[in-house]
């Protein structure tokens, strides 16, 4: 768009709210709220008036979030605003997400819901308007994720965009893409000296867990001879120790070592490049994907090594790895993810 997100709205939401009361777009006022506000501006639509924030984004955490700020602001302004958001075009997925926050919604491709007062305004089957060509840019896509995982791992540490791309190793350029967007899905703030922070860290996890995908690594799913989960996982380990390859145990393995709280059948374990014949015999690991109890991992970018640390003597990721691969794992692995949520993420 040769147009900003922000002068876009400017020039079309008024046509949009003109065609939707029949009414001239002159009779539409934006008001900007300025930098002091979570909230973008107000608009006025003759007796309506709308507090509005603008959203790039449509994932659920962030559209909660944003909900949340507006009712906020709504309540100190003691005035009778409209919570809305606009959005360049409004997915299935982020309908239902408004729909259950009761907040109401436009997108810049011509849809709308909006029900308060005496205003109801319902319009469907607008095409998208802002289709980008090629895959849509994606924090969370493997090396991008560095920037999400570098303020979860350290939720205390505050860094500037420099300090960012050092730490994670991306450059600057592709770095200060990235936080651009982060920041315009309100995901991450900048103050006034230029430093960043996560806004929620519960909200930038829970947003890159929406979209995370464990089978995006590449992963070798076969069986390993053993009496239980625990035994298993020390089996692994005591040959990965001796042979001293590098490791980390993520998955129900690594919930049960951070938590003790539930047992586990698979074990899995990244590595940054696949074991060996020689390695893989000495497992007396077997392909299989039926039945499977051990999964032999290659990450999708060599970060989730980040933050590692042994327990019993076992690398494991981070609580934050952890918890996102727990995604991906079955048996009672919601239960352990929460576990883990609970007493290291909270």
């Amino acid at each position: 768009m040769k147009l900003s997100f922000e002068n876009l709205v400017g020039s079309k939401l008024p046509k949009l709210f003109g065609e939707f009361l029949g009414v001239s777009p002159n009779k539409i006022s934006i008001i900007h709220t300025g930098s002091n506000d979570s909230s973008d501006f107000l608009l006025k639509a003759g007796k309506h008036k709308f507090l509005v924030k603008l959203h790039r984004s449509t994932l659920k955490a962030s559209l909660l979030l944003t909900s949340s700020e507006l009712k906020k602001n709504i309540k100190k302004r003691q005035e009778d605003f409209i919570p809305l958001v606009v959005v360049p075009y409004m997915p299935k997925s982020g309908r239902d997400i408004c729909e259950e926050s009761r907040i109401a919604w436009v997108d810049l491709s011509g849809n709308a819901k909006i029900q308060a007062q005496d205003l109801v305004i319902k319009i469907e089957g607008k095409p998208n308007l802002f289709k980008t060509a090629g895959r849509p840019a994606n924090v969370f896509a493997a090396k991008s994720s560095r920037i999400a995982r570098q303020l979860l791992i350290h939720p205390e540490e505050s860094y500037t965009q420099r300090q960012l791309s050092q730490a994670t190793g991306l450059d600057e350029g592709f770095t200060s893409r990235l936080v651009r967007r982060l920041e315009e899905d309100g995901l991450v703030v900048r103050d006034e000296s230029g430093i960043l922070r996560a806004r929620d860290h519960r909200i930038l996890l829970d947003t890159w867990r929406e979209v995370y995908d464990f089978s995006k690594h590449d992963i070798l799913k076969g069986h390993i001879p053993a009496r239980s989960g625990e035994e298993l996982l020390h089996r692994i380990i005591d040959v990965l120790n001796r042979e001293q390859i590098e490791y980390a145990a993520t998955g129900l393995s690594a919930a049960w070592l951070l938590t003790r709280f539930i047992g586990f059948r698979i074990s899995t374990i990244f590595f940054p490049k696949f074991p060996n014949e020689n390695l893989l015999q000495e497992l007396c690991f077997r392909k299989e994907e039926r039945g499977s109890n051990t999964w032999l991992v290659v990450p999708d970018d060599q970060s989730v090594f980040w933050g590692a640390a042994r327990r019993d003597n076992i690398w494991c990721a981070h609580p934050v790895q952890t918890y996102l691969d727990l995604k991906g794992h079955p048996e009672r692995a919601a239960e352990a993810a929460a576990k883990i949520r609970e007493e290291y993420l909270a």
